[in-house]
C-alpha cells in the first residue's frame, strides 16, 4: 500500500496530504510538524488574528476531525532525529518510520536581530508563528512605543495594527525606501503616504544600531545616532528557507531545496514544495513566498507521486492587507524598467503596471480587484497591452482581454 510522510505541517504540508486523499491514495499518510498546533492560516495572525477580530479556532485549515476522516496521521510538536535515504526511514524520537515517498514543506524561519546588538532582549519579537503573536500580543496596548524594524510587507502590515491600537509606532527601514526589494517607488510612495495620514513615523535610509536595556529593550539607538525610548520591537527583515533537514540528506539546495519542474529534489523519493524550494520559471529557478504557492506546487507534487509526470508551471500572485486598504499584485516584477499609473474609479484605488520593454511583468493593485484580475489574466495568457493604453483613462481595460 505504502507509506508517505510530509515533514512540515504548514501550508504546504496540509494541502499535499489533503490532495493525496482526494486522488485516492490508499497508502498510509504521515504529517509531521514542529509546532503544537494543527496546520493554521499564516497570513490572518500578523492582522486580523492580532487585532482580535478572528478567533484561534478560525485560524486552522482544517479541524481536527478531518485528518482522523482522511485517516492522516498528523504527529505535531515533535523533531525529526535523523532521516536515512538510504534505508528510507524517519526516526521521530525513539521511533522510527519508513516511508515510500518523502515530502519536505519545511516553510521558512524569519530572520532574527543578532544578539549583539541586543536582539536577545526581552520585548523583540518576530512575525511567524501562532506562538510569536501570542507572545507578543500582550504589548499591544495604547500609548506604548513600538519600533518596527523593516519596511517590508511584514513590518509594514504590524505597523498598521499597532496603529490601529492607537500605539506609537516608528517604523525604520534601512534601505533608500520601503519596500525597495519588492516594488517600485510609485507602490512605496503610495504606502509611506497611507501610513504617515495614520499617524506611523517612517524614517527611511537609516537602520536600527543597537538597543539597550538591561534584561528587557527600553531603547533603540539608530545609526543617525537617534535614540528612541521604546516599549518593544517587531522585527520584520525577511525570511530564509529552511533547509537544515534537507542539508543532513545531501540534497541539493540552490535558494532553498532545488527541485526539477515535478518538485523533485536530487535525492531519489524525497520531494519538496512550499516556502523551502525553488523551481524552475521561465527560463530561470525562482522560490515563491506565498500561500497560492504553497497550495499549488504541494497539490502538483502530491499528483506527482501519484505519477502525473506534471510540471509545476506557477501563476504567482500576492496580497497585503493594511488598514483599509488591499494591495493584490499578479506576477513577478523582476527586470522591469517601466512602470506606468492607471488610477482608479474610486478613491485610493490605483493600479502600478511594470513592463520591460513592451512586455507587461506585473501590476500592483490597491483597492482596485478590476485592475488586478485582468492585469493576472493579461500576464497568464502572455498579452502586453501598449503601456500608454493601460495609463490612458480612456481605456476600458476589460475590452484588453479580447
Amino acid at each position: 500500500m505504502g507509506h508517505i510522510i510530509v515533514i512540515g505541517a504548514g501550508q504546504a504540508g496540509a494541502s499535499l496530504t489533503a490532495k493525496l486523499r482526494n486522488l485516492e491514495y490508499e497508502g498510509d499518510i504521515t504529517l509531521i510538524g514542529e509546532e503544537p498546533v494543527l496546520p493554521y492560516q499564516r497570513p490572518p495572525l500578523s492582522k486580523g488574528y492580532l487585532l482580535g477580530d478572528m478567533t484561534r479556532e478560525r485560524l486552522f485549515l482544517r479541524p481536527e476531525e478531518f485528518y482522523e476522516n482522511q485517516n492522516i496521521k498528523v504527529r505535531l510538536g515533535v523533531k525529526i532525529s535523523t532521516i536515512d535515504p538510504v534505508a528510507k526511514t524517519v526516526a521521530v524520537g525513539d521511533e522510527v518510520l519508513a516511508y515510500d515517498d518523502l515530502a519536505l514543506t519545511t516553510g521558512s524561519t524569519p530572520h532574527h536581530l543578532p544578539a549583539a546588538i541586543g536582539g536577545a532582549l526581552q520585548g523583540v519579537h518576530v512575525v511567524r508563528t501562532l506562538a510569536d503573536i501570542d507572545a507578543m500580543e500582550p504589548e499591544f496596548s495604547a500609548g506604548k512605543n513600538v519600533l518596527i524594524v523593516g519596511g517590508g510587507y511584514i513590518g509594514l502590515e504590524a505597523a498598521a495594527v499597532a496603529a490601529k491600537l492607537a500605539l506609537n509606532v516608528t517604523l525604520v527601514e534601512m534601505s533608500g525606501r520601503i519596500l525597495q526589494r519588492v516594488a517600485a517607488p510609485e507602490t512605496s510612495d503610495y504606502f509611506r503616504a497611507l501610513h504617515r495620514g495614520h499617524g506611523v513615523n517612517i524614517i527611511e535610509g537609516v537602520g536600527l544600531d543597537h538597543l539597550s536595556g538591561d534584561t528587557r529593550v527600553t531603547s533603540a539607538t539608530l545609526t543617525n545616532g537617534d535614540e528612541l525610548p521604546i516599549d518593544f520591537v517587531i522585527t520584520g527583515v525577511g525570511i530564509k528557507p529552511t533547509t537544515e533537514l534537507a542539508e543532513t540528506l545531501g540534497v541539493a539546495l540552490d535558494n532553498g531545496i532545488k527541485t526539477d519542474a515535478q518538485g523533485r529534489t536530487s535525492v531519489p523519493h524525497i520531494w519538496a514544495a512550499g516556502d523551502c524550494a525553488s523551481f524552475p520559471y521561465a527560463g530561470d529557478r525562482i522560490r515563491l513566498e506565498s500561500v497560492p504557492n504553497a497550495i499549488e506546487q504541494a497539490e502538483v507534487v502530491a499528483e506527482n507521486m501519484m505519477g502525473a509526470g506534471k510540471d509545476y508551471v506557477a501563476k504567482p500572485w500576492f496580497w497585503s492587507d493594511q488598514y483599509d486598504v488591499k494591495l493584490q499584485i499578479a506576477g513577478l516584477n523582476t527586470g522591469y524598467n517601466n512602470v506606468v499609473t492607471r488610477v482608479g474609479d474610486k478613491p485610493g484605488a490605483q493600479s502600478h503596471w511594470y513592463y520591460q520593454g513592451g512586455s507587461l511583468l506585473a501590476v500592483d493593485a490597491m483597492n482596485d480587484a478590476r485592475a488586478y484580475m485582468i492585469g493576472k489574466r493579461l500576464i497568464e495568457a502572455g498579452k502586453s497591452p501598449a503601456p500608454e493604453v493601460v495609463e490612458s483613462p480612456d481605456t476600458d481595460l476589460k475590452a484588453l482581454l479580447k
